[in-house]
């Protein structure tokens, strides 16, 4: 092994983690894939870019107990409990060739392929190894299936029972079932008996130390007879093997086994690790390495990683000196591979509890890696650090997280190249970071700049109910998901289009300035925002357009672009007695004036019997929904009811829609009394809680106005001796975008190059179609259409624990569309009934147009308990933005 200085380096971090159902037995890593086999039989594939699942294929009928990569040919190769080895193509996934041998070979514990030879070789518990030559195929004669092991009697389920009876088969169990693969026999010549005194546990090929020039591969296997034996492959009589020697160092059997250059290394039952020199054949060292069996190993960036039943990992240097040792995972450590990825050096582990644990053992020293502090693994680095600052703008106590947060923010903007300064106002509320990147000097457009909003304050995650299956604010990796608070809303995002422009100076394409102002305070109504900025306003200087990154899609499938917001209007309307609480049985009178009564009838006035408000002229501004807006309605109900019938009519479901986005509302949130809880109190004080959602063309001041007037008048038509406060907490304007100007433009054309093209197959973690909803085409007693919900529109995906959050299968269309029926991913153009404070008037102060890239998808679950983005949409975020920031320019 290469020489190293092992006790500098970091100790292993897990990266990422996926689960599974049924154990991990086998692992196996191509440049931009990660395989498994499983208990079950199945061949699970990942991205090790993003780790979101990619397929999952029935692979064969029992466990999959090893798994082979020829990179040079593209093939995968799978061997299992149900005696039969697999070919696969790696790039379509699909099954190449099913080969069997007409011997009862029982498990096949491991397989191995000679790429020079074209020869598949296979370790067996019944001893033998056996070989198929793939270039000699064609030559072979035809086959007798009943010699097919599926075919042949088992010589214990199929012994005859009383009276010689056996019971009979089923007829789905006679056919050979192949995948699709061709059938191939292994020649009763091709095989070694008794190859070992024990089981076949492991085999790697390796270019034989005995030749000068390397060039003649040989066999190396491992059994439960705990020898060590290499084997001489002729390549003259279709890869036979025979036997050049032996390695013995006791009893216990061998079962893994690990080669660096000459050096081999195999773990033993007893949880030694034996290293020997293949060039001398001799017993360099025994490393006392687990007190367990040693189950599987990896050699790789200058250490040996160990992995024993215990569920232990111990990494060593080249003394064989323990550098790190951690709990990987809860049971068995059944399979490890090393990659790189990322920039870093990657462990993958997979055990019997179901899990694929992939760790970070060290950055890669490569002058090719590009620049360090802009990749995505610096990008992951930052998040993780981002969301461990417990920036909860709400809560007092966590005043000094918000600021540290802030600095941090500022920190990291300094060290990516850019100006930036703190913006702060007398309020004493959280800072608002600002920093510009400087594009290269091009005079032709040298006064075209784009300021980016968003904000590092989150809602509180306290978890007192202990909903959240890790902690809020430690970021984890599970299925290709990051959990934590603030991930998707709006730390994420937030970060991505930093790193975009980063990534752009570091390239010295960057040819615009990009302005960046990051709040503390949105989660709270952006308080304290617009003072700020209008002091700073000179230091932030002329901008031409706005962008901001803070919804979700609106399913999980589907790429948008928001173009609409509705403002609101959040009011307290408190009503208080001269009174205070009494007792209703001791003082209960039709002579009193209640707090509660009152409050109830002025509450009444606002609203008719269908949900309308009776606010006199609330309707009067609202805009009717042109041509072109009714097409994009029409267009994005038709797409959700093809993909799921389930919900509804799409001319219901669009009218729907539009109730959530472009038509206001108002709702009565909570009503709080004064005293005791009991039920016989008449409390002094009785206060409502309320919001007015606005659409664009209705002012916050007019409004306000509006329902202090309704309210007002009301009370004093009830003449009662209570009090009336109306207090008005917090207003925002709606917002309504021009998805035709070349911002949406640009975004467009970057989502489409992004995401892919027309036909491009993205998954994302909606499940299956559930029954008809209740109520969505009937309507109630009432007549009123029940109306479609965030969670209904995405299929009900909640995703409430991480450990069952599983990505689809394999590769299909959409749900509901047809064969021929080519899904094109163009984004949808939506608007949203939510509301952000910051963006009309970042709009009205710049007279600059804004634009909404939505990141996240509509499971992420902002807000609520595990929150968390897909790494995919985090990647292919940034991705977006950084073309947007270099294309937007020449528009």
């Amino acid at each position: 092994m290469p020489a190293a200085n092992g006790h500098d380096r970091p100790s292993p971090t897990l990266f990422h983690k996926v689960k599974n159902e049924r154990s991990i037995l086998a692992l196996a890593v191509s440049d931009t894939r990660l395989f498994a086999g499983t208990q079950s039989g199945e061949i699970l594939v990942w991205s090790l870019n993003t780790c979101e699942r990619i397929a999952s294929i029935k692979a064969h009928l029992h466990s999959v107990l090893s798994l082979y990569i020829a990179k040079d040919k593209g093939l995968l190769f799978s061997s299992a409990g149900d005696a039969i080895v697999n070919v696969w193509c790696m790039d379509t996934l699909n099954a190449l060739y099913s080969i069997y041998s007409t011997y009862d070979v029982g498990d096949v514990f491991c397989v191995a392929y000679s790429s020079s030879l074209d020869t598949v070789y296979l370790g067996s518990q019944n001893t033998s190894i056996q070989w198929f030559d793939l270039s000699d195929k064609d030559s072979r004669p035809t086959l007798d299936l009943s010699r097919h092991p599926f075919n042949r009697n088992h010589r214990f389920f199929d012994s005859k029972g009383p009276g010689g009876a056996t019971t009979p088969r089923p007829a789905s169990a006679l056919e050979p079932r192949s995948n699709n693969g061709r059938l191939l026999e292994i020649n009763n010549r091709d095989i070694l008996q008794y190859a070992h005194n024990g089981y076949v546990y492991c085999m790697l090929l390796a270019r034989d130390p005995e030749e000068e020039d390397f060039s003649d591969e040989v066999l190396i296997s491992g059994g439960g007879d705990g020898a060590i034996k290499i084997w001489s492959l002729d390549k003259k009589n279709g890869g036979s093997i025979s036997e050049l020697r032996a390695l013995r160092s006791g009893d216990d059997s061998v079962l893994t086994l690990a080669l660096d250059d000459t050096f081999l290394y195999s773990g033993r039952l007893n949880g030694d690790i034996n290293v020997w020199d293949l060039e001398t054949c001799q017993l360099l060292r025994r490393v006392e390495a687990h007190d367990t069996d040693v189950l599987t190993l990896c050699v790789g960036h200058g250490s040996i990683f160990s992995g024993s039943a215990n569920g232990i990992v111990k990494q060593f240097d080249p003394q064989y000196e323990c550098l790190h040792e951690w709990q990987a995972h809860d049971q068995l450590i059944l399979a490890s591979v090393m990659t790189e990825c990322c920039g870093k050096h990657m462990y993958i582990t997979g055990g019997n509890d179901g899990c694929v644990a992939v760790w970070d053992v060290g950055e890669i020293d490569d002058e090719a890696n590009g620049v360090e502090s802009t990749n995505n693994d610096q990008l992951l680095q930052s998040l993780s650090q981002m969301v461990a600052f417990r920036t909860v703008s709400s809560k007092p106590e966590y005043a000094q997280d918000c600021r540290r947060g802030a600095s941090w923010l500022r920190g990291l903007f300094k060290d990516l190249g850019a100006d930036t300064e703190m913006l702060t106002n007398a309020d004493n509320t959280n800072p608002v970071v600002f920093a510009r990147f400087k594009g290269k000097d091009t005079p032709s457009k040298q006064s075209r700049r784009i300021l980016f909003y968003g904000h590092y304050d989150v809602v509180p995650a306290e978890d007192k109910q202990q909903l959240w299956a890790t902690d809020p604010f430690e970021m984890h990796g599970v299925n290709g998901y990051l959990y934590g608070r603030g991930v998707s809303d709006n730390k994420g995002p937030m970060l991505a289009a930093i790193y975009a422009v980063a990534e752009l100076v570091a390239e010295k394409d960057l040819s615009l300035d990009v302005v960046f102002l990051i709040e503390g305070e949105e989660e709270c109504g952006s308080r304290g925002f617009e003072a700020a900025i209008k002091q700073k306003k000179d230091l932030i200087g002329s901008i031409d357009w706005i962008l901001l990154a803070n919804s979700y899609w609106l399913d999980d499938d589907f790429p948008c672009l928001t173009y609409g917001l509705r403002g609101v209007v959040h009011a307290t309307v408190r009503v208080t007695s001269e009174r205070p609480n009494l007792h209703s049985g001791v003082d209960g009178s039709q002579r009193i004036s209640e707090a509660m009564k009152d409050l109830i009838s002025i509450l009444a006035v606002l609203s008719n019997s269908d949900g309308s408000v009776r606010i006199p002229g609330f309707y009067d501004p609202v805009l009717r929904p042109s041509r072109a807006e009714d097409k994009r309605y029409a267009a994005i109900s038709k797409m959700l009811v093809a993909r799921d019938p389930s919900r509804g009519d799409a001319s219901q479901l669009a009218e729907q829609l539009k109730g959530r986005w472009r038509e206001p509302s108002l709702t009565i949130h909570r009503i709080t009394t004064s005293g005791p809880t009991g039920s016989s109190v008449i409390p002094h004080t009785a206060t409502a809680t309320m919001s007015v959602r606005l659409v664009p063309n209705q002012t916050t001041a007019t409004v306000q106005e509006a329902l202090k007037n309704i309210l007002e008048a009301a009370f004093a038509g009830l003449r009662t001796s209570n009090k009336l406060a109306i207090t008005i907490d917090h207003a925002a304007e709606p917002w309504l975008g021009d998805p035709e100007n070349n911002i949406y433009r640009t975004l467009e054309e970057a989502v489409v190059n992004v995401w892919g093209p027309a036909g491009h197959q993205r998954r994302g973690s909606v499940p299956a179609a559930k029954p008809q909803l209740k109520g969505l085409a009937n309507g109630s007693a009432y007549g009123r259409t029940a109306p479609g919900t965030s969670a209904s529109l995405t299929n009900g995906s909640d995703h409430h624990s991480q450990a069952t959050a599983e990505s689809p299968t394999s590769p299909t269309s959409p749900k509901g569309m047809k064969a021929n029926m080519a899904p094109s991913w163009k984004p949808l153009y939506i608007r949203e009934g939510g509301s952000i404070p910051a963006i009309r008037f970042l709009e009205q102060e710049f007279q600059a147009p804004a634009a909404h890239l939505p990141c996240g998808q509509a499971s992420d679950k902002a807000h609520l308990d595990n929150e968390r983005l897909r790494l995919s949409n985090l990647y292919k975020s940034k991705d977006i933005f950084k073309r947007v920031f270099r294309e937007l320019p020449s528009k």
